[in-house]
C-alpha cells in the first residue's frame, strides 16, 4: 500500500492509503461505508492487464487519516479530486460501490470534464428514495449511536456483512471483516464511521432535488451493476437512478445481494472491463 499526503486545498496535508496495479487508462475503485482499498482485490487483478487501476482509501477509513470533519459527499468528492491531483491524473474513470457510487456521482457531477466513465456496483445515488434500515438510523442518533459503535464486535460485524450477501461464503466475509481489523475499528475509525452515517443524510435529504436535477444533464457513459437480492440497497433504487441518466445502461445479476464484485466476481469484473475500454456492457 502506497501513503499520498494532499497538498493545498482545504484538505492540506490529509494522508491517503491506496494500492495499484497495471499499465494504461486510469481507473479508480471507491469502496462502501466501512470499506477498503483491498476489498477490491479481485477487481483489482481482473482490470490490471489494460489499465492504471487504484483503489482508494477514502479518508475515514483503511489506513487513510481520520480527522475530525464534516463527512458528507462534498467532503470526500474533494479528498478525491485532491488525491487525483497529487496522482497528477488529468481524468479517470470511476467504479463505486454502495457509497462509493454515491462519491463517483458527486465528483462526476461537479468535475464532468475529469471523468471519463462512471460504473456503479449496488450503488445508493443521492436524489432517489432510498430508505435507511433501523440499524442505521439507530446509528444516527447522538450519544445512541457511540454506545452502540463501543458495543460492536467482530462477530457482530460478520453477522451484519453476511446478511448483505445472496449466498454468503466465511471466506469473503471474515476477509471484510478481519483485515486491519484493530485499525479499522479503533476510535478514530468508529467516531469517522459515525460521523459519515450521520453527514451524508444530509445530502440524501436536503439536497435530493439538487443530486436529481443535476443528475439527468450528466452525459457520460454509467454502467449500473446490482443484484437483484441487494438487501442494503434496494433493486427499484437502482431502477429508478438508471432512467435518470441520460447515458445508463442496468445489468442485474441474479442470486446476489450487495457485493456483486465479489459474489459473482467472474461475470462482473467482465463487465466492468469490457465497459471501461469503451464498449457497452454484454446483453
Amino acid at each position: 500500500m502506497t501513503e499520498l499526503r494532499l497538498s493545498g486545498g482545504a484538505l492540506d496535508g490529509l494522508t491517503l492509503h491506496y494500492v495499484s496495479a497495471g499499465r494504461g487508462p486510469a481507473v479508480v475503485l471507491l469502496h462502501g461505508l466501512g470499506g477498503f482499498a483491498e476489498s477490491w482485490r479481485r477487481t483489482v487483478e481482473a482490470l490490471a492487464p489494460r489499465h492504471t487501476v487504484i483503489a482508494l482509501d477514502l479518508p475515514g477509513f483503511g489506513h487513510s487519516a481520520k480527522p475530525q470533519a464534516h463527512y458528507g459527499l462534498g467532503f470526500f468528492a474533494d479528498a478525491l479530486g485532491g488525491f487525483l491531483d497529487g496522482l497528477g491524473l488529468g481524468s479517470v474513470s470511476l467504479v463505486g460501490h454502495s457509497l462509493g457510487g454515491a462519491v463517483a456521482v458527486t465528483y462526476a457531477l461537479t468535475h464532468p470534464s475529469r471523468v471519463e466513465r462512471v460504473a456503479l456496483v449496488s450503488a445508493v445515488v443521492p436524489g432517489f428514495g432510498f430508505r435507511m434500515s433501523l440499524g442505521y438510523r439507530l446509528i444516527a442518533v447522538p450519544v445512541l449511536g457511540e454506545a452502540l459503535a463501543m458495543c460492536g464486535r467482530a462477530r457482530f460485524y460478520k453477522a451484519a456483512i453476511a446478511r448483505c450477501f445472496h449466498t454468503p461464503r466465511r471466506a469473503d466475509v471474515d476477509f471484510l471483516v478481519d483485515h486491519d481489523y484493530a485499525e479499522r475499528t479503533g476510535p478514530e475509525a468508529r467516531a469517522a464511521w459515525l460521523a459519515t452515517a450521520r453527514h451524508i443524510r444530509e445530502d440524501f435529504v436536503a439536497h435530493r432535488a439538487d443530486y436529481r436535477r443535476a443528475i439527468a444533464t450528466l452525459d457520460l457513459p454509467v454502467l449500473m451493476v446490482h443484484g437483484r437480492q441487494d438487501p442494503a440497497v434496494a433493486p427499484l433504487h437502482a431502477t429508478e437512478v438508471a432512467a435518470s441518466f441520460p447515458r445508463a445502461s442496468l445489468r442485474w445479476v441474479d442470486a446476489c445481494g450487495h457485493f456483486p464484485h465479489l459474489e459473482h466476481a467472474q461475470v462482473v469484473n467482465g463487465w466492468l472491463a469490457e465497459f471501461l475500454v469503451g464498449r457497452p456492457a454484454p446483453r
